[in-house]
């Protein structure tokens, strides 16, 4: 007649606890090995091995302790131990095998005979720590169930901690409901071998008489080590599954922002556009693949007609919508497979793959078509026209960097001969656009050089004098090519950065001219500089004419400064501001160009302006019967409203010079009355020496 056990089902229950406990551990601890590397990944492996080791012998000593026999019981410490030792082995084992690359079938059965055996092994040595006397006889079918059991279990848990050993939100869900079904595996082989046991009547336990652990003891060694590892454990992997969260969030915010960096580095900040660079490297792209394939494309180069009058005349912000609109407007007109880009102001490159240049030509007159098309903005509709150059691989270029010169040479080529068009590169062209290079660089060393000069131009009471002043003209003395007209060169100054340096030259060299005038007692009552809209928007702008006119010695109410009608609007507070500290120093201000802009009158009051000029426009065409005498004299109404003195520049003729003394301009300038000289000839001309 053999003993009968019975259980304690708490600790059964604590037992399931424990067991699934360790299970959630070793399936965490695979994760962290595989998402982890060098030390780390080594340190999460013992660590892992050693949780889920204490976690199983906890398990089955506190199964062990469930089971209770009609004797006193007691348990070998050393056996004990060692039963521990074989438990950590085998759980490092195992997530060694989970954290390989490769785990193929051959291995994964293996492995599932090692950790069972080992298990199995553990198992029944902790059965060995009772010393039971006689030993312990096993059903041999429940003995090999529980073998089965637990390889079938090891194989299991191996399968499933490769499977979820990726460390993300799914998986832990999934890492939780397979460590409850890995709990279920493991109970069921200790219970399974439990069974198998058989304790024959009259047997005593050796341990319990030679002073073997007691089970009080071992209750409390076992339910703290366990508890407490397992806990520490588990905390552990909470609070890195925290720092990982937290570190693949900011990981992600860096990637995102390496992301917006790298598009900003490559595209346009106003319209979204491929930039310069970006166009750079789909052109080398583009060049290889065709050679490649012996395929063919085209690069059109668009620049908009007219856009700085645009500025000008309703400022930058609509002008940016301006260029917002037309980018979206060609990025809609084109395949996508095309790249639109913007190489920065109104210019913008169109990359396409062609078979023919006829493919070409066609998107030109879309785009054209798309631009005339009504644009509709806050102060009213627009329309828009553009010049496009186009160049063609390989026959205009071998790569982007040819083919952007040879396509910019031939839009220029179509601006030069009327724009809002299209035209094909020639190899002609290419030649200008060389000359215009070179000019561009001699244009750089010209006031060095003493190549450029002025020439004054008199201004006269109307209707024909005294001589009221002069207004000084820039002209560039080419060594080459002779004199230059400012309307050849300055646009290229203004395109290359060159006009600051230019307008300062000649505002220094006609506060010098009017200087040396003075000395000499010559009677010339004034000087006009004009100021572009780049120079009168330059930073130092004030501190720079008050150092010239200190420089020069210039007495206040000498010089006058043009500044036109679109470019004192543009900004108005800060024009106005720019142009009051102009006037602190004694500067007269000008409007030149009047008539052309969008003058708020009572803006226009606030200017501390002494005369307004008006446009040429008016004046060429104009006769009595004419649209334009009611238009300038409306201007002149206005400037004797607000005290303004009136000067009427491009007069011509005779009669365009009685008719505007009629209306009741106060000056006159133009051809018919004096042309631009060079400072010598204006003075044998107009100016007598003040007596001494």
């Amino acid at each position: 007649m053999d003993l009968v056990g019975t259980y304690n089902p708490a600790l059964v229950v604590v037992s399931y606890i424990v067991a699934a406990l360790a299970s959630f551990v070793a399936l965490d601890s695979a994760g962290r090995i595989a998402a982890s590397e060098g030390r780390a990944s080594h340190g999460w492996l013992i660590a892992g091995g050693v949780a889920m080791g204490v976690g199983i012998w906890s398990m089955h000593f506190i199964g062990m302790l469930a089971f209770n026999l009609p004797i006193p019981q007691g348990y070998d410490l050393f056996i004990t131990l060692y039963s521990l030792v074989i438990a950590i082995a085998a759980s490092l084992y195992a997530l060694y095998l989970v954290s390989q690359p490769h785990l193929g079938r051959a291995r994964l059965v293996a492995g599932a005979l090692i950790m069972g055996s080992g298990i199995a092994f553990m198992h029944y040595t902790g059965m060995a720590a009772m010393r039971m006397q006689p030993g312990i006889h096993y059903d041999p079918f429940w003995f090999g169930l529980s073998i089965v059991i637990a390889i079938a279990a090891a194989g299991a848990a191996l399968w499933i901690a490769r499977r979820l050993r990726r460390n993300d939100g799914r998986n832990g869900h999934m890492r939780i409901l397979a460590a409850l079904v890995m709990g279920f595996a493991i109970v069921g082989m200790h219970y399974t071998g439990m069974a198998a046991a058989q304790f024959p009547a009259g047997s005593i336990c050796g341990a319990a008489l030679d002073g073997g652990v007691s089970p009080k003891w071992l209750a409390s060694l076992v339910g703290i080590s366990s508890f407490a590892i397992l806990g520490l454990a588990i905390t552990v992997s909470v609070l890195d599954r925290r720092l990982q969260d937290r570190t693949a969030r900011l990981a992600e915010s860096l990637r995102m922002a390496n992301e917006k960096l790298t598009h900003l580095a490559l595209h346009d900040a106003l319209t979204g556009l491929p930039n310069r660079l970006l166009l750079g490297d789909r052109l080398d792209l583009a060049a290889e693949k065709a050679q490649r394939e012996s395929t063919h494309f085209a690069v059109l180069f668009l620049d908009l007609d007219g856009f700085k009058a645009i500025n000008d005349a309703y400022g930058h912000p609509s002008g940016d919508l301006v260029l917002k609109s037309v980018g979206y407007a060609i990025r809609s007109t084109v395949r996508a497979q095309h790249t639109v880009a913007r190489l920065g102001g109104d210019e913008f490159v169109i990359l396409a793959e062609v078979d023919t240049p006829e493919d070409a030509a066609s998107i030109a007159a879309c785009v054209l078509d798309v631009l005339e098309r009504p644009l509709s903005l806050d102060f009213g509709e627009l329309r828009l026209s553009a010049s496009i150059g186009i160049a063609l691989y390989p026959g205009d270029g071998r790569d982007g960097r040819d083919l952007m010169a040879s396509a910019d040479a031939a839009m220029y080529y179509v601006k030069d001969r009327g724009r809002n068009g299209y035209g094909f590169f020639e190899s002609s062209m290419d030649v200008g656009a060389r000359d215009q290079l070179q000019l561009v660089q001699e244009l750089r060393m010209a006031a060095t050089r003493g190549e450029l000069i002025l020439h004054y131009q008199p201004k006269l009471k109307a209707p024909d004098g005294p001589l009221v002043g002069v207004e000084a003209l820039m002209r560039w003395q080419h060594p080459r090519l002779g004199t230059i007209m400012p309307e050849q060169f300055i646009p290229m100054a203004e395109k290359n950065g060159l006009i600051i340096e230019l307008g300062r030259w000649a505002l220094d060299e006609a506060c010098r001219q009017f200087s040396e005038w003075r000395r000499d007692g010559r009677s010339i009552p004034g000087i006009a500089v004009n100021l572009s809209a780049t120079q009168f928007r330059a930073p130092g702008l004030v501190e720079i004419v008050r150092l010239i006119l200190q420089s020069h010695d210039i007495p206040r109410g000498a010089l006058t400064l043009e500044v036109t009608e679109s470019t004192a609007m543009h900004d108005p507070e800060e024009s106005l501001a720019i142009l009051h500290d102009l006037a602190d120093l004694g500067v007269q201000i000008s409007i030149d160009d009047f008539g052309t802009g969008y003058s708020s009158l009572l803006y226009l009051k606030r200017l501390p302006a002494r005369e307004l000029k008006i446009d040429r426009a008016f004046i060429k065409d104009l006769t009595s019967e004419t649209s334009d005498a009611a238009i300038v004299s409306a201007i002149i109404a206005l400037g004797r409203t607000l005290n303004l003195e009136i000067i009427a520049e491009g007069v011509e003729t005779e009669h365009q010079q009685r008719l505007l003394t009629e209306l009741g301009c106060s000056s006159l300038q133009g051809f018919h009355l004096g042309r631009p000289v060079d400072a010598r000839t204006l003075i044998d001309r107009h100016a007598s020496r003040q007596p001494g």
